[in-house]
């Protein structure tokens, strides 16, 4: 191999780890990215903003997009709350799916309606888009009362054992003060009368001839 061809070799595969590093670090941006896109909080994030600069109609859908983010974030909280709760669960994780799957079809309607050019066919489709949403969010505010009402009862049953407990332990408290003070009585009832005995026997023999 001669000092040319040697040359060109090691230009070879520099320029191949060159193509091999760009490759790997532009798929492990994508990956990236798409992680971001996938991320609940950066897209509802992104949609809060998009609401703020928006303007028109658009921005009406918009703000109806956040409101059903809202709702379904919120149902969402419940459920897991209830899954991590000692009370009963029910139906409520399989029926919050269900919420979830019909708010998605809904997300999808409203992201098609903002790219509607037509004002008046816009407007004609707000106030149906605005009603789904409505009921999406009554929907949601009916899983979370249940799910209050299942913390709400278990923590009662919870706190009504418990201070039974505690005022039992408080009462065997007292009655062991009251019999550790009363010992106390005695034991120094005992002492004196003690002391006065042993003064008496002193001067019984003091006044002996």
């Amino acid at each position: 191999m001669t000092g040319i061809e040697f040359v060109l070799t090691v230009l070879g595969v520099i320029v191949l780890l060159s193509l091999g590093v760009t490759v790997a670090f532009v798929l492990v941006l994508r990956s990236v990215v798409r992680r971001i896109r996938r991320s609940r909080a950066v897209g509802g994030a992104a949609l809060r903003a998009r609401a703020r600069v928006a303007r028109g109609p658009q921005r009406t859908v918009l703000a109806l997009r956040v409101r059903l983010d809202d709702a379904v974030r919120s149902g969402r909280a419940a459920v897991e709350v209830a899954a991590g709760s000692p009370g009963p669960r029910g139906e409520l994780p399989r029926l919050f799916r269900r919420v979830g799957d019909e708010a998605s079809v809904l997300d999808l309607q409203l992201r098609l309606m903002e790219s509607e050019t037509d004002a008046r066919v816009l407007a004609d489709e707000l106030p149906a888009a605005r009603g789904r949403v409505e009921q999406v969010e009554q929907l949601v505010r009916r899983v979370r009362a249940a799910v209050s009402a299942g913390l709400t009862g278990t923590t009662d049953d919870a706190l009504t054992a418990l201070g039974s407990d505690v005022e039992r332990e408080v009462a065997a408290l007292r009655a062991g003060i009251q019999e550790l003070q009363e010992l106390n009585r005695r034991d120094g009832r005992v002492g004196e009368t003690g002391r006065q005995r042993a003064a008496s026997t002193v001067r019984d023999e003091g006044n002996r001839p």
